[in-house]
C-alpha cells in the first residue's frame, strides 16, 4: 500500500499523507491549513454552490473550516461568519456548549458557541461549513448545538465527503476522500 493518496479537487492534485488511526483505519490527512491554492478554488466552487441558498450566517468549526469560512464569507458578501469553539474561553458570554468525537483526535472534546454569538444566530438561517465531513459526528454536534441557540442549519457543505459521507445527501461537497 502507498504511504500517499492523490486528491483530486477540480484542477488541482494533492498527495495527503496517509495515516493509520487504527488497525483497522488509515484515512489521507487532509489539512487545509496554510493551503491558499486549495482554499480559495474550494470557496469559489462551494459559492457556486451555495448561490441560490438563502441564509444569514455561515458558521463553522475550529480550526481548520475557519480558512474555508473567511474565503467564502468573502465571496458571498458576508460581513461575519461564526466560529464554534472547541473549549470555553475567558472572553465568552453565558456559551452553550455540546460534546462531540471526531474521527482524528482521541480523546472526546466539546464545542462552544459564545453567547454573544448564539443571540446573533438565534432565528437565522445558518449554513455549516467545513473542510472534511467524515463520521457526521462534528456535523451532527454543530447542528444540536445550533439549534440549541434557535438557528436554522439550511445547509451544509464541505470540500471533501470522507466514506460514507459521500452517499449522504443532506450535505454539499467537492471530492469524496476514502478511508483505507
Amino acid at each position: 500500500m502507498s504511504d500517499t493518496y492523490e486528491l483530486t479537487v477540480g484542477p488541482l492534485t494533492r498527495q495527503l499523507p496517509k495515516i493509520a488511526l487504527s488497525p483497522d483505519l488509515t484515512i489521507a490527512s487532509f489539512v487545509l491549513l496554510g493551503d491558499t491554492e486549495l482554499t480559495d478554488y474550494a470557496a469559489d466552487a462551494l459559492a457556486k454552490r451555495l448561490a441560490d441558498t438563502p441564509f444569514d450566517y455561515l458558521v463553522t468549526i475550529e480550526s481548520k473550516g475557519i480558512p474555508l469560512a473567511q474565503a467564502l464569507s468573502s465571496l458571498l458578501h458576508q460581513s461575519r461568519f461564526i466560529v464554534l469553539r472547541k473549549s470555553v474561553k475567558d472572553y465568552m458570554v453565558k456559551p452553550l456548549s455540546i460534546p462531540v468525537h471526531a474521527i482524528t483526535t482521541s480523546a472526546d472534546q466539546q464545542l462552544v458557541l459564545d453567547g454573544t454569538d448564539a443571540k446573533l444566530l438565534a432565528n437565522k438561517r445558518v449554513v455549516i461549513v467545513d473542510d472534511v465531513i467524515s463520521t457526521g459526528g462534528s456535523l451532527h454536534a454543530a447542528g444540536a448545538l445550533l439549534h440549541q441557540a434557535q438557528a436554522q442549519v439550511v445547509a451544509q457543505a464541505a470540500i471533501l465527503a470522507e466514506g460514507d459521507a459521500a452517499k449522504r445527501q443532506d450535505i454539499t461537497f467537492l471530492a469524496p476522500l476514502p478511508l483505507f
